[in-house]
């Protein structure tokens, strides 16, 4: 381990890659300049290419997904699980709240707020094929499962094995965090080319794209809730002011690093969104959330497989492409991104805590935050009490705050949901620009904070274009059309890994927690004849 960690020391402050940076910013410059000047005809294009991709290879996307997920959980229950991140000494650095805390706040929380009450209601009035009338009381129980579905396990999968071939090629190898490095067991030196340095790049892309898609999604939930609260209405001023606020935030607390920075908000981000969800629980329908909790718990468990590998073969195929593949691939564009970050603030943990942490404990806290607010608004539709379902339909993120208008102090807490959108967004965009930092250092750990300011101008610069010329959707798809090969490069990741992983372990090149001291000095011992640092 003494020659991993030496050669992670002489990746931390690495200098920028320039052909990698300048080709990567390039590119970002010409697909804004192509999504502002061609907008619509971008967006028709996005549009169709991505429905083709998802007709013909949606069964990729599913596949795959379910593939991730038996696999990261194989490895946290086999022998693999005892694999330590780190040298025998190390301790993890964040507690287990805060970590925890940190992968919430980047890998979905601003996608809760967004979907949390707009998801149940719009699938209850549209249910899979095959599934209950729309409009009824099965309907929201098959909603509320298909939300959990779409939300809990499958989307933490990507980050999670993203996250741990990142970690097990930085920490254990001593490599830098790059995707091409994960890949290098299976690419060779072939990893250290013009193949590898191509595939750096292209993440770049799809990463600095999906955070500024991001922005421009969070900032129209922000200016939405400005709406329901006072006059504000949408603007080019206010969307001007909104965006600089954000980037400005963001920019100053990925300079201030981990610590000072995503570590305080996430923190705080997520006592808020505790609090935000026991003030709904409490004063909402209490005992309907849980019976409908309960319901859609036992629909999922015993559908997760046949939910898991469903490609709807024999109906239109549209609801697939339009929910489970749509999110299956939005939530693989992310994961170089997320899984970077985690492999960042995961030393010292086994692979084992590390899945639970990842996968389990994030997964929990979804389907409680969805059970809630999902409850609540299926419980106001029900109820007739309010139309929750028309407002989805006519803005998506003007349903969150409907629904609080039904609740006491609807003035406070449609604040305190603003706050949560804006605090989700700025912890998840400053590690976004970190991490993009880091890509075009050549892996540095640590990146130059003027390469983190410049990311996060262009990102900032890129949703406010967007959100001004109307070419956000246009982005969108792009986007997803972008970056969905990826599937293919994180099934690579995976596979590099398993052979990596299971190479070492055989070899004894690895810290295994739960052994005896005598064993652990044996092992410590062979690595140090055995291990050879890769070139």
């Amino acid at each position: 381990m003494k020659d991993s960690r030496g050669q992670e020391q002489q990746h931390r402050r690495a200098g920028i890659d320039a052909p990698v940076t300048i080709t990567a910013a390039a590119l970002t410059i010409l697909f804004l300049i192509v999504g502002v000047t061609f907008s619509d005809e971008m967006r028709v294009a996005g549009e169709h290419i991505y429905a083709f991709i998802a007709r013909q290879f949606g069964w990729v996307f599913v596949m795959s997904t379910a593939g991730f997920v038996f696999f990261i959980l194989y490895l946290a229950f086999s022998k693999y699980g005892r694999v330590k991140l780190g040298d025998p000494g190390d301790e993890p650095a964040y507690s287990t709240f805060s970590w925890i805390a940190m992968m919430f706040a980047l890998g979905v929380g601003i996608g809760l707020i967004f979907y949390g009450a707009y998801e149940p209601v719009t699938l209850w009035a549209e249910p899979p094929p095959g599934g209950p009338q729309p409009r009824t009381d099965a309907a929201a129980v098959v909603a509320m499962q298909y939300s959990i579905f779409h939300w809990a396990l499958h989307p933490w999968a990507f980050f999670g094995v993203a996250g741990l071939a990142f970690a097990y090629t930085t920490i254990v190898k001593g490599r830098p965090s790059l995707v091409s490095a994960t890949l290098k067991p299976l690419m060779g030196k072939r990893s250290d080319g013009l193949a590898g340095r191509g595939i750096d790049t292209w993440v770049i892309v799809t990463t600095m794209v999906g955070n500024a898609v991001t922005l421009g999604l969070g900032t129209l939930q922000i200016v939405a809730g400005l709406g329901f609260i006072s006059d504000i209405e949408s603007s080019t001023l206010v969307l001007v002011l909104v965006v600089g606020l954000l980037t400005a935030a963001f920019i100053f607390s990925a300079v201030a690093g981990v610590d000072k920075g995503i570590k305080r908000l996430a923190d705080f981000n997520t006592l808020l969104a505790i609090a935000l969800g026991l003030f709904i629980l409490v004063l909402g329908p209490f005992s309907f959330i849980f019976n409908l909790l309960s319901q859609a718990m036992g629909g999922y468990i015993f559908n997760f497989l046949p939910m898991s590998f469903e490609t709807g073969a024999f109906a239109d195929g549209q609801w697939m492409q339009d929910w489970t593949v749509f999110f299956w691939a939005w939530g693989i564009s992310w994961a170089p991104y997320v899984g970077s970050f985690l492999a960042k603030i995961s030393r010292g943990r086994t692979i084992r805590e590390y899945v639970f942490g990842v996968l389990i404990a994030p997964s929990l806290a979804t389907i409680v935050w969805f059970s809630i607010l999902g409850g609540a608004a299926l419980d106001l539709q029900l109820s007739g009490e309010r139309d929750i379902a028309a407002v989805a339909s006519e803005s998506a993120q003007a349903a969150f705050f409907e629904v609080l208008a039904a609740f006491p102090l609807s003035t406070v807490t449609s604040i305190a949901v603003i706050i949560l959108a804006g605090v989700f967004f700025i912890s998840g965009a400053d590690a976004g620009a970190i991490v993009l930092g880091t890509f075009s250092s050549k892996g540095a750990d640590e990146p130059q904070k003027w390469l983190v300011i410049a990311w996060g101008l262009l990102v900032g610069a890129v949703a406010l274009t967007l959100l001004v010329v109307g070419g956000l959707d246009a982005l969108q798809w792009g986007a997803l059309v972008v970056a969905s090969p990826f599937v293919l490069i994180l099934v690579a990741m995976c596979v590099g890994l398993g052979k990596e992983l299971r190479a070492d372990v055989k070899a004894g090149r690895v810290t295994m927690v739960g052994k005896s001291t005598e064993k652990l000095r044996a092992r410590s011992a062979s690595a140090s004849r055995k291990y050879r640092p890769d070139d």
